[in-house]
C-alpha cells in the first residue's frame, strides 16, 4: 500500500522519517516541514533544558535544523533520522556553551539550600537550576538520558561517544546533582543525604519528574 502523502486533501502524511528524508533531499517541498513538526516539540526540550535558556534554545534549535535541511543528503541510514536529528541539535547546543565559556560570562548562581517547597514546580525548577551547574558533557548526557528517557546506546550516538562514556558521565552527573538536590530529601537534616547509592537515584528521578512537569505545562519552542 502506498504511503499516503499529506499533499493530498485531508490526507495525514503517513510516510516515515526516513522517507520524508529522502523526499526533502530529493526536491520535496513540504518533506522537512514534516519531520520538523514530528520532532520539534523533543528537540526543543533537549535545547532548552542543555542551555538554560530560551533565547539560547531557541537559536541553537534554530541553527541545528537549518544544519539539517542542509545535509539532508548526506544522511546514509546508519541511525535512525530520530537519532541524527538529536545529534544535530545537541551538537549546535555544545557549540553555543563552548563559545559562551570562551566570553566573560555572568557566573550562574549558587542553587539554594533552602529547603524546596513540596510542589512539582518548584522540584523542577530546583533540577534545572541544579543541572544548569554541571559540566555541559555530564548534561547533555543526563537529558537525554533521564529526562528525555533514551537508552544508554542512542544518547551514544546522539553524542558521539562510547556508551562507557554515556554511563559515566551520568553516574558523576547524578553524584553530583544528589549534592546539589539533597535538600529535596532531606529538608528536616539540612539536605544530609545518608545514603549515596539512594540519593543518585532521586536525583535521576527528580531530573525525570522535572522533564515530565515541563512537559506537561506545554513549555513551546521558539
Amino acid at each position: 500500500m502506498r504511503p499516503v502523502d499529506a499533499g493530498e486533501p485531508g490526507a495525514r502524511d503517513t510516510r516515515d522519517d526516513a522517507w520524508l528524508l529522502r523526499a526533502h533531499a530529493a526536491g520535496d517541498p513540504n518533506a522537512f516541514s514534516e519531520l520538523v513538526r514530528r520532532h520539534r516539540d523533543r528537540l526543543w526540550a533537549v535545547a532548552l533544558r542543555t542551555l538554560g535558556d530560551r533565547e539560547e534554545a531557541a537559536d541553537a534549535l534554530q541553527d541545528a535544523l537549518l544544519s539539517a535541511f542542509r545535509a539532508a543528503g548526506n544522511f546514509r541510514g546508519d541511525s535512525a533520522v530520530t537519532t541524527w536529528l538529536h545529534r544535530i541539535v545537541v551538537n549546535a547546543c555544545l557549540d553555543r556553551v563552548r563559545r559562551r565559556q570562551a566570553r566573560p560570562t555572568v557566573p550562574l548562581p549558587e542553587t539554594d539550600v533552602t529547603p524546596a517547597p513540596a510542589s512539582d514546580r518548584d522540584t523542577a525548577m530546583d533540577v534545572r537550576q541544579a543541572l544548569q551547574q554541571l559540566p555541559v558533557e555530564q548534561r547533555a548526557a543526563l537529558v537525554l538520558v533521564d529526562v528525555q528517557g533514551y537508552a544508554v546506546a542512542e544518547a551514544a550516538v546522539m553524542l558521539g561517544v562510547a556508551e562507557g562514556t554515556i554511563k559515566s558521565r551520568c553516574a558523576r552527573g547524578r553524584a553530583r546533582l544528589a549534592l546539589l538536590l539533597g535538600h529535596l530529601r532531606n529538608p528536616v537534616d539540612g539536605g544530609r543525604v545518608p545514603s549515596t547509592e539512594a540519593a543518585r537515584a532521586d536525583a535521576a528521578a527528580n531530573t525525570r519528574a522535572a522533564g515530565q512537569t515541563s512537559a506537561s505545562g506545554k513549555e513551546g519552542g521558539a
